[in-house]
């Protein structure tokens, strides 16, 4: 699958209409992010059930400011709507392969159990 560009108005479609996307905070001139333009491109070509997107800091400096992005490359992982990773920094291929494997082999269920815990009042 190839890699999508993300702006204002269509992150939120995304992050909600997939069960796994896997976002790169960019910019043109960051030579790190060129760097990890290959390794980013060639896991969306392995991963057809992964959206794998790109989100250009330079233009869309709201999105980037939403999530605080202070360093670039930054890589985001979303799955069912749950941020469950974010570093700033280029991975290598068999890094990036292994956070793929780690996040789809998460039980969901339970994230989302430990999330409502987290957010539930105290009960004492």
């Amino acid at each position: 699958m190839a890699v999508i560009e993300l702006t204002q108005d269509n992150f939120e479609s995304t992050i909600n209409g997939n069960d796994v996307v896997v976002v790169d905070f960019w910019a043109p001139w960051c030579g790190p992010c060129r760097g990890f333009a290959p390794i980013f491109e060639a896991a969306a070509e392995k991963r057809a059930n992964i959206v794998f997107a790109k989100v250009n800091t330079e233009v869309e400096q709201e999105l980037a400011g939403y999530f605080q992005i202070r360093s670039i490359p930054t890589l985001m992982v979303f799955r069912e709507q749950v941020i469950l990773y974010s570093e700033a920094g280029s991975l290598p291929v068999s890094a990036l392969d292994a956070l793929i494997d780690q996040v789809m082999g998460l039980d969901m269920a339970q994230v989302h159990k430990d999330i409502a815990e987290q957010q539930a009042p105290d009960q004492a």
